[in-house]
């Protein structure tokens, strides 16, 4: 159960913190008792006591021999649900943002590798994108394409507007008509599913037909899993490292290290995000050991999801604990929804 605080204490906990975000450095009594004097009319022993008792309490940590104190994790979750102020984007900010993003001249993929970028040259932290998960899509259409004697290229439709192309290896070259009347077939008893329905059913919908001459649906049943899975259009898109690396929090080559190991290990980021994905319009935060894998404690993590149609994918912010989380909050959610509001303006038009 977490304690709570009176007034003068959560008024010192907000200083404290505010100032941690932007020195980088533990922050002392003095220090707050001089930056914030008009304010707070404390004395520096006054405040000294205030953040002793807030230390006792679990809100902050002593590091070092310092005589400064920086947030706890549990600090930074008080912070965040009772004492923190959301900031505005300001208008040159989200022009930036729908100025580079434009469903119109962009592919899906390429739309979301400019979301990862722009977000990170914005939020100077590591931003990190998702394809749409297809799983809940709804089947539109198949077609079937003989690339070669021994390749067939199957594209996959799905309602909100994204393709999905697989290569399928053959034993032999199959006549054009085949190939559309089993498309034909297929799209009349596969339409109004989702993907992951038609991969679950798929070989009960079409054991009547597992003999047709070409072998196509047999070797379908077989691939069910690569045609029809829930995996993601495109893999992940990973923007403003370059930015991240350069944050103080990371400045001794082990830190440095564990930055990278995280940019490369895609499972770890792409778990994290998915969580977001079952909370539509809401923005999730986790911080320290709040996040499950203990390669993330030593970050924040932000994160949202945008929609397209019928599926969703989504975004994220990661950084130090000290994340600026007043303007990256409504950053991640302000481009969420820009992207949602992009691909629904799109489809409809």
């Amino acid at each position: 159960m977490v304690a709570e605080l009176n007034e003068r204490e959560r008024t010192v906990l907000r200083y404290l913190v505010h100032d941690f975000i932007e020195t980088a450095t533990p922050i002392g009594s003095r220090y707050i008792s001089k930056r914030h004097e008009d304010v707070l009319g404390l004395s520096s022993a006054s405040i000294r006591n205030v953040l002793s008792d807030l230390e006792y309490l679990g809100f902050l940590d002593h590091p070092h021999t310092s005589a400064g104190r920086v947030p706890t994790d549990l600090g930074y979750r008080f912070y965040l649900d009772r004492l923190m102020e959301i900031e505005q984007l300001s208008p040159s900010e989200r022009k930036q943002i729908r100025r580079n993003l434009d469903p119109q001249s962009l592919e899906t993929d390429d739309l979301l590798k400019e979301t990862s970028r722009i977000l990170g040259k914005i939020s100077h932290q590591l931003c990190v994108v998702t394809g749409p998960q297809l799983s809940s899509g709804m089947f539109e259409k198949m077609e079937m394409v003989q690339i070669s004697s021994h390749r067939v290229m199957v594209i996959i439709s799905v309602k909100s507007g994204l393709v999905r192309t697989i290569m399928m290896e053959v034993s032999s070259e199959f006549p054009r008509e085949k190939l559309d009347d089993l498309a034909r077939l297929l799209n009349e008893r596969l339409t109004g599913l989702t993907l992951g329905e038609i991969r679950d059913t798929f070989a009960e919908r079409m054991k009547d037909v597992t003999h047709e001459d070409t072998g196509l649906v047999r070797l379908f049943i077989e691939s069910v899993d690569k045609l029809f899975s829930g995996s993601r259009v495109e893999k992940i898109h990973i923007g403003g490292a370059e930015d991240v690396v350069l944050q103080p929090e990371f400045g001794n080559p082990k830190d440095l290290r564990s930055v990278v190991e995280l940019i490369n290990n895609e499972e770890i980021i792409i778990h994290v995000l998915e969580k977001s994905e079952s909370l539509p319009a809401q923005v999730r935060v986790t911080v320290g050991k709040e996040n499950e894998d203990g390669k993330l404690e030593p970050y924040g993590i932000i994160t949202s999801a945008y929609t397209i149609g019928d599926v969703s994918g989504s975004i994220g912010v990661i950084g130090p604990k000290r994340m600026h989380y007043a303007k990256m909050i409504p950053l991640v959610n302000y481009v969420a929804q820009t992207i949602s509001d992009l691909f629904s303006t799109t489809h409809k038009s």
